[in-house]
Formats: C-alpha cells, sequence, structure tokens
C-alpha cells in the first residue's frame, strides 16, 4: 500500500529527530514516500548523501523538499517545496540567503526581548539550534530552559507567536521570490497548511491567486491536526484555481501526540495528487 507524508521536520530545523531518525519512524509507520522539508534548509539531505545513505530503498522513497519561509501582505507564508534538485544554484542561494535573515531575526527579537527586561538570548538559541537553522523554537527552549517561563507554550503565548513582540515576519522574502527559487530547481511550490493562516476567507482566496499567478502549482489540502471540513474546503479551492493536492502530517516531535507522522484526514477523491507532478 502506497502511503505518502510531504511534510517533515529534522533536527535541522525545528525537528527533535535526526534524518536517520525520522526516516526509520517513517518505515515503522508504512509510509512509502516520506519528504523531508525542513524550514530554509536541505541540510538532512546533504547530510543522507555524505553517509552514502540511499534515497529510494525497498522500504521508503525518500523525495527532497524544503519549507521556505516568506511573506506576503506583511504575513509569514510557509512555501513547501517538493522533489528539488538541493544541489540548484536557486537552492543554494535561497539557503544562504534565509540562513542570513534567521540570524538578523534572532538578533532583533533579542532586542524587542532585552526591552521587556530579558537577558540576551542570542547565544543561548543559536547553540540550541547547533548547525541548523535557529527558530523561534530554539528562542522559546532557551527561555524555558533559563527559568524565563514556565514552558514553550507559555513563551509563544506570551512573547512569540503571532501578534506578540517575537513575531517578526517582515524579514522574508516575497511569496512570488521564493516560488520562483522553487521552480528555478525544478520543483513544486505547495502553499503550506493555508487554513492555519489567521485571515478572512477573502483575504484567503487573494492569497491564492497571487499563489497562483506567481507560478505555485499545489496547496496542503490534508495536514496533521486539521480539523474536519477542511480538507473539504480546500479540494474545493483545488477545483477553482487548478491547484494539484498535497497531503503531509508537518512532523515534528514525536512527544507531540497530537501530530503523529503519516497521520491527516484523507484526501477527497476529487483531488489531483501533487505526485503526479513528480
Amino acid at each position: 500500500m502506497i502511503k505518502y507524508d510531504l511534510h517533515s521536520h529534522t533536527k535541522y530545523s525545528d525537528g527533535s529527530l535526526s534524518a536517520q531518525a525520522l526516516i526509520a519512524l517513517a518505515i515503522e509507520r508504512g509510509i512509502t514516500h516520506l519528504a523531508i522539508t525542513d524550514h530554509d534548509t536541505v541540510q538532512a539531505h546533504l547530510q543522507l548523501t555524505e553517509n552514502n545513505k540511499s534515497y529510494a530503498t525497498e522500504k521508503i522513497n525518500i523525495i527532497k523538499g524544503i519549507e521556505l519561509s516568506s511573506q506576503w501582505n506583511n504575513m509569514g507564508v510557509h512555501i513547501v517545496g517538493l522533489n528539488i534538485d538541493i544541489h540548484s544554484t536557486a537552492i543554494t542561494a535561497a539557503v544562504k540567503h534565509q540562513t542570513q535573515l534567521r540570524i538578523e531575526r534572532v538578533k532583533t527579537i533579542a532586542k524587542k526581548l532585552l526591552q521587556r527586561g530579558f537577558p540576551d538570548i542570542t547565544q543561548g538559541a543559536m547553540i540550541l539550534a547547533g548547525d541548523g537553522q535557529v527558530g523561534r523554537p530554539h528562542i522559546a527552549q532557551h527561555m524555558v530552559d533559563e527559568g524565563l517561563v514556565s514552558s514553550v507554550g507559555q513563551a509563544f503565548n506570551k512573547y512569540l507567536g503571532a501578534g506578540k513582540v517575537g513575531d517578526i515576519s517582515s524579514v522574508w522574502p516575497d511569496l512570488e521570490c521564493v516560488v520562483e527559487w522553487i521552480n528555478a530547481a525544478g520543483g513544486v511550490a505547495v502553499l503550506a497548511h493555508p487554513s492555519r493562516y489567521k485571515m478572512t476567507r477573502t483575504k484567503r482566496r487573494r492569497l491564492m491567486a497571487d499563489f497562483s499567478d506567481a507560478g505555485g502549482q499545489a496547496i496542503e489540502v490534508c495536514a496533521g491536526n486539521q480539523v474536519p471540513g477542511v480538507a473539504e474546503e480546500m479540494a474545493a479551492v483545488c477545483d477553482e484555481f487548478g491547484f494539484h493536492a498535497s497531503v503531509g502530517s508537518d512532523f515534528h516531535n514525536p512527544d507531540y501526540k497530537w501530530v503523529k507522522l503519516g497521520q491527516y484526514p484523507s484526501l477527497p477523491k476529487a483531488c489531483r495528487p501533487v505526485w503526479e507532478l513528480f
């Protein structure tokens, strides 16, 4: 039985598992096609290649992917690139650009937290990120480790989440630029979890139209921890704009019981699966 999960993360962005551990878990869950889509990096894929790990075994096929940060109308929007050439000039340039922006964003958030009376979190967050991409989860965990907040959830609810002092999305490149990077790398640009963005239905439709005009080819119709009815709503969007449909758990951590690798709602039958484009 073929089973896809086209949205997952490793320790190289904000996941908790190594690439090898993620693949082992995917095989255990019966996943036959797994896309590793770390935020703004392809380091997991490069590491697998360096260690001579097979990308296509009898048990699983690993699809090269990335999840790139972008902005649209001053809102942060994530675009997944599937089946990309990780060695392409476009992806190499994209990762270099996004890495520098992430470092600058951490410094900006650190300054804003300093103004709120917190100590400098820059070094602590960078240490936690290690050789992966630094992000708000690393800031949150550092704040917990230092006793500045009681939990990662509290860090996001009070300081780092949407609309809070640490919500810095204006640094990211425009949606059009990110889609162009993915297309130039021979990949398929997928709008990640479109139902999660806090916007009206009218505004979401404008986002879909702009994404289509930019060359986006698919949207995530089925995502992890998705409420009933969303898949059908997104299927209608696919029909309206001619998008293909992607599926993925957006897995980060086996301890997060609400999002399990390979678990998401069933893809509506009317949808054209994104893997038809691979």
